[in-house]
């Protein structure tokens, strides 16, 4: 049987593709692992700041509030966002603050708020109550009940291996099975341009990047829970409560091809000494690492809408570390672009994210 969509990848991207679309249509949605969410998606710290990322971005975000706050009873915790500085950093934490609409406080009110924080060394705080975590499981759920709530199918451990392309049909092969779809929609991650070159469409030049984080007890055996995300100049590192642990990423971005990411030691050692002179609890134990990739295109502008050479092609791809926090609107543009119904973007935005673009 044909469906109107083949979706592959199960991320963040897909299944929220997928929930938009199976309002429009027959939904098969194909994720190449034994579960969804599995890569970038399950991995990220999920944080939900509406001025985090690139200015096109950034509008993405303020049109997926509303549904990240109400949609299902909404999926929003208070969390916080700080940055701090040395004194040798005023420059980058001025330009932190002006893009992330923050307020300087005073060194000791920053403590205040995280109390291991060194007075010695941090020169500089700025923060606001403006961030919150974001339950990403129960995100993906909704999105995959509604799929399925439409009569969309969700397939796991179905590894595309082979794409075809006859005139208003796509034939995708699995190593399990062989499906059909008027339209094929590229949700694969960190895979997206190989997708592409399975089906004969020219790829965007995607890079995925590495990012990796370190769990460890709380410091100093303090109640963490209330601490806000706590971020370095620049985004050299950051760390963040966890289910009562200690996150510290590196907030390395290293290029590397697509792959099951896991996290470097050289590169989380570095990423801890570069946190550690902040803090006046020692990092004596990491319990345990992991890594993902955040693939983005060459402007770091999500890739949302039909390739220029397929127009049964769509792209939902780029989403670097932005795709769980843009989810609701990327999603319901991509939805507005294959139904033909007018976006609720504007054009100069809709084109920023267009795949017609790299045309």
């Amino acid at each position: 049987m044909a469906h109107d969509f083949l979706i592959i990848g199960g991320g963040i991207a897909g299944v929220s593709a997928g929930a938009r679309l199976s309002a429009l249509g027959s939904v098969l949605l194909l994720e190449a692992e034994d579960g969804l969410a599995y890569h970038a998606s399950g991995r990220s710290a999920a944080l939900f700041e509406t001025h985090y990322g690139h200015p096109v971005t950034v509008e993405l975000n303020k049109a997926s509030d509303h549904y990240h706050r109400t949609e299902n009873g909404g999926v929003l915790s208070p969390r916080g966002l700080m940055f701090v500085a040395s004194a040798t950093e005023a420059d980058t934490f001025a330009k932190d603050v002006t893009d992330l609409h923050l307020d300087e406080i005073s060194v000791e009110e920053a403590r205040a708020l995280i109390p291991i924080l060194n007075p010695f060394h941090v020169a500089m705080a700025a923060y606001h109550a403006a961030a919150w975590d974001i339950d990403t499981d129960r995100l993906v759920q909704d999105f995959v009940r509604e799929i399925r709530a439409n009569g969309g199918e969700v397939h796991s451990a179905e590894r595309v291996v082979e794409i075809t392309h006859n005139p208003g049909l796509w034939h995708v092969s699995t190593a399990t099975g062989r499906y059909e779809g008027g339209v094929l929609v590229n949700a694969a991650g960190a895979w997206a341009d190989h997708i592409a070159e399975l089906a004969g469409v020219r790829p965007l030049g995607l890079t995925p990047l590495r990012r990796s984080m370190a769990r460890m007890p709380a410091p100093g055996g303090l109640d963490v829970s209330a601490w806000p995300m706590l971020i370095g100049a620049g985004e050299t590192w950051y760390a963040k409560p966890d289910a009562g642990a200690w996150l510290v990423s590196p907030a390395e971005e290293d290029p590397t091809e697509p792959h099951d990411a896991w996290a470097d030691d050289m590169i989380l050692a570095e990423g801890i000494a570069r946190y550690q002179p902040f803090v006046t609890e020692e990092v004596t134990r990491v319990t345990s690492s992991w890594a993902g990739l955040r693939t983005f295109a060459p402007d770091r502008c999500l890739v949302l809408g039909p390739a220029a050479d397929h127009a049964d092609f769509i792209w939902v791809a780029g989403q670097g570390g932005y795709g769980i926090q843009t989810a609701p609107a990327a999603s319901q543009l991509v939805a507005d672009l294959v139904a033909g119904r007018p976006p609720e973007f504007p054009p100069e935005i809709v084109a920023a994210l267009s795949p017609a673009r790299f045309a």
